[in-house]
């Protein structure tokens, strides 16, 4: 039997009109994280952009879409079926980040949607979805 988890995160974008990814794994991604006790899907969303990326200052705005998929968890070493409740967000300044190299995040990029297609061609299905929802919705 496959373990729920829930997570949230969300799609960046800064004042340069540039969106955040981050590379962990060998694939370009979007950042997200688990759900805490007693937390809120919204807060998560922020405290792991946060987290992940160093980027602060973030507001969120309105939930893009909910995926779910089934991967191995070998922290806790078994299969799950993980919900992500994805948003949009902005952040009003220009900041580096810096990647949070216990989550194996090994680089953030500031990418501009007509740049996107090498980190699209380079991602997971699900964010493909994401992308293509964000993409195409009014944030």
């Amino acid at each position: 039997m496959l373990t729920p988890l829930i997570a949230a995160g969300g799609v960046v974008v800064n004042p340069n009109n540039e969106i955040l990814w981050i590379f962990r794994r060998g694939f370009w991604d979007l950042p997200k994280g688990k759900l805490d006790p007693n937390e809120t899907i919204e807060a998560c969303a922020i405290r792991e952009v946060m987290e992940e990326t160093g980027i602060s200052h973030l507001v969120l705005g309105k939930r893009i879409l909910t995926t779910t998929h089934q991967y191995y968890d070998t922290y806790l070493n078994k299969e799950v079926e993980k919900t992500t409740y994805w948003y949009a967000m902005t952040t009003d300044r220009l900041q580096d980040g810096k990647p949070q190299s216990e989550e194996d995040i090994e680089a953030i990029a500031w990418v501009k949607k007509a740049d996107m297609a090498p980190y699209l061609e380079k991602t997971y299905d699900t964010i493909k979805e994401v992308m293509e929802a964000f993409l195409t919705s009014k944030h």
